[in-house]
């Protein structure tokens, strides 16, 4: 008896069973996890580089924490500056979100700017906290001068 077509038709098997071939569609989607994110149109930036950044989200449930952040960047620059971070409470209902975080002076001024928000979960998955992504929005900003 040849050994390598039965370790073939083995690997295949635990590779269908890994990806979830053989689950159904209502447990698979189950999983899925969904909700909603936006980002106003303003932001807000001081003189010492404190941005603030807001907008509205919404998701159903979770079964680890929930977060919303936010980073800016502006011009051609590949730079994203990181501007805090919300705690999100996923009970089907739209909430707001505020972040604010502090630049470097200088890194950011008054003007146009590039916002990305993230609704995320940390989900565990074999005992580790993985990142499972609810929403993701990029919004066109104008950053004004307080």
């Amino acid at each position: 008896m040849r050994v390598r077509p039965l370790l073939g038709a083995a690997a295949g098997a635990a590779l269908l069973l890994l990806t979830g071939a053989g689950a159904t569609p209502a447990a698979a989607s189950a999983l899925a996890p969904t909700g909603s994110v936006t980002v106003d149109t303003v932001g807000r930036i001081t003189a010492d580089g404190t941005v603030t950044l807001s907008g509205t989200y919404r998701c159903a449930s979770s079964s680890g924490p929930v977060f919303v952040s936010s980073s800016v960047s502006q011009g051609v620059s590949t730079v994203r500056h990181g501007v805090g971070g919300t705690r999100a409470v996923c009970d089907g209902a739209e909430h707001r979100w505020v972040n604010t975080g502090r630049t470097a002076p200088g890194a950011l001024v008054a003007g146009a700017a590039r916002v990305e928000a993230t609704l995320m979960e940390l989900r565990t998955f074999s005992g580790l906290p993985l990142p499972s992504f609810h929403a993701v929005q990029g919004q066109d900003v104008t950053l004004t001068q307080v």
